[in-house]
């Protein structure tokens, strides 16, 4: 493989702690600005938004995939690793986004698919044939003699995990759509091949990735069918609850023990650039298990996000200590990137039926929490989740089990910058998905200049964060639960952070610690401390002692 250096990417090392407590902007580039009048967003209108995402002081960009693809399933559906796809604009216009974030000082992160490709991809096209070095860079089985799938492992998006090729007489695997074969990592030349994905990028001058689907690459050699799963265990934070995939324990479908030597190769050469991944960890059961394992140690991905924040309930004060108490009893240097929206799940304002000033707590708490955080776009505006009629759906997830499952486009929907128009500022032609009225009113330009609006409380929010490194950078302790009342404590040197938060919707009193405290939480809205401060439904109390 070519590996392609952008002139303008930076020859020197960067910080590699720059991801500890790091604040990341996720954006779906479909849906953020289109810069042409086609309806769809592309990398030349995140250049066009960089300042605005600037002056929301974070640190970091994920952008969703912008490869060349068929777009099966927009963008996740790889057809060339290495390249742009031409509705999101050039490899000079990827250039143009780096140089400009770096001009920002903000790192950019890109979303690897790697567990699968598209069935254009050419490694597939060659490998489909049986012939040639790429005949097992993918999971291909015989049929059982009566002709099944080779065991009963179920796909993502419904159905067998198998589909049947009649060239090759064999089933190949595919976790997602039939038009996602899974690679075979077993095989070393597959391996190689993706870290030089990984490294042709990183000449490139991205910062660091998202990996999807992290825990997926490897599947059981022996291909052993999972067990069934008792009905008392399952849940639906991974696959909505229609879907049969949640009625088995996915033992040897994913997960696999080899995946950890994998992501070392993988971490040695992000080590060589000073970067940094986020894993997605898509796992029902064990997620937070396997989160640790991945970034314990330090020579893996530094981050990895489970779904405990993602879950259709609401995250509780009881389920967020019991989220860091598994956390805490697998692995204490793990390091969890927090998110409560991102483009494949309901948008939490609906998801949580949070009022606007329980949109408010979460987000402060998200901001004083342990580990990095992932913030979606729109969420800094409020953003409920967008209804779109079955006539628009585009995604086939929601097409294949409509209507107890609309799908995940509500929340992919275009980002609306004006509210004076039908497409709110995101494009002078039709966008490929309506944009819902109700968002117009939320969109930036009405919020901008409004010091209480929802976007200058995610200023203030991640402002605190950025101005008090204890909290992005400190270790996490204390963590109390009293009915809806979280406290806990974060510290780092001498400087200690005690927080209060109250995630419910009646008064609650909490005593602050011994101690010579002062004042952050008012700065987010939150009660001024006292020695036993009153917090109000939704509201939080932060202090601070030492230098």
């Amino acid at each position: 493989m070519n590996v392609a250096t952008n002139p303008t990417a930076a020859t020197t090392k960067t910080d590699a702690d720059w991801w500890r407590g790091a604040v990341i902007y996720q954006i779906y580039p479909r849906s953020y600005q289109d810069s042409n009048g086609d309806g769809i967003g592309d990398l030349a209108g995140i250049v066009e938004r960089l300042d605005y995402i600037a002056s929301l002081g974070v640190d970091a960009i994920w952008i969703s995939p912008f490869f060349t693809s068929p777009m099966k399933d927009f963008g996740y559906d790889v057809s060339n690793y290495c390249d742009v796809d031409p509705m999101f604009g050039t490899l000079a216009d990827f250039d143009a986004v780096i140089a400009k974030a770096h001009d920002l000082n903000i790192k950019i992160m890109i979303d690897l698919v790697l567990s699968h490709t598209s069935d254009q991809h050419p490694w597939f096209v060659e490998s489909q044939t049986g012939q040639g070095d790429k005949a097992d860079w993918y999971v291909w089985a015989d049929a059982k003699p009566d002709g099944s799938p080779p065991n009963n492992w179920l796909s993502i998006f419904g159905g067998p995990a198998w589909h049947w090729h009649g060239g090759r007489m064999q089933y190949y695997l595919h976790n997602f759509l039939v038009s996602q074969p899974d690679l075979n990592f077993h095989n070393p030349a597959v391996q190689d091949a993706v870290l030089g994905v990984e490294r042709f990028w990183l000449e490139r001058g991205v910062d660091g990735f998202r990996l999807d689907t992290i825990n997926f690459y490897f599947a059981d050699k022996q291909l052993r069918d999972n067990p069934a799963l008792p009905p008392e265990r399952r849940n639906n934070t991974i696959a909505p609850a229609v879907n049969p995939y949640n009625w088995q324990e996915h033992t040897y479908s994913k997960n696999q023990p080899e995946n950890l030597d994998f992501l070392k190769r993988f971490g040695a050469v992000m080590a060589e650039y000073g970067a940094a991944a986020v894993g997605e960890v898509g796992d029902a059961q064990h997620g937070l298990e396997i989160m640790a394992d991945y970034t314990a140690g330090g020579d893996k991905v530094q981050m990895c996000y489970p779904f405990e924040m993602l879950q259709p309930a609401r995250l509780t004060a009881g389920s967020l200590g019991e989220t860091f108490a598994r956390l805490n009893d697998r692995a204490p240097d793990a390091w969890p990137c927090g998110a409560f929206s991102n483009h494949d799940v309901v948008r939490h304002i609906t998801r949580w039926d949070l009022p606007d000033a329980g949109a408010r707590a979460y987000t402060t708490l998200l901001m004083c929490l342990r580990g990095s955080v992932c913030l979606y776009q729109g969420e800094e505006l409020g953003l409920p989740e967008a209804d779109v009629a079955y006539e628009d759906i585009q995604d086939p997830y929601g097409i294949e089990f409509w209507p107890e499952f609309k799908g995940r486009d509500g929340c992919r929907t275009p980002m609306v910058w004006e509210k004076s128009n039908d497409t709110g500022g995101f494009s002078d032609g039709n966008s490929w998905l309506p944009v819902d009225p109700t968002h117009l009113p939320r969109a930036v330009a009405a919020q901008q200049d409004d010091a209480s609006s929802m976007l200058n409380h995610y200023r203030a929010a991640i402002a605190l964060r950025r101005d008090n490194p204890v909290l992005a950078k400190g270790e996490m302790g204390d963590l109390t639960i009293t009915g809806n009342l979280a406290t806990f404590t974060r510290h780092l040197g001498d400087v200690q952070v005690f927080c209060a938060v109250n995630l419910g919707d009646t008064d609650v009193s909490v005593d602050l610690p011994s101690g010579d405290w002062s004042d952050l939480g008012t700065s987010v809205g939150g009660a001024a401390p006292q020695a036993t401060t009153k917090l109000g439904p939704w509201q939080v109390c932060i202090a601070k002692s030492g230098a």
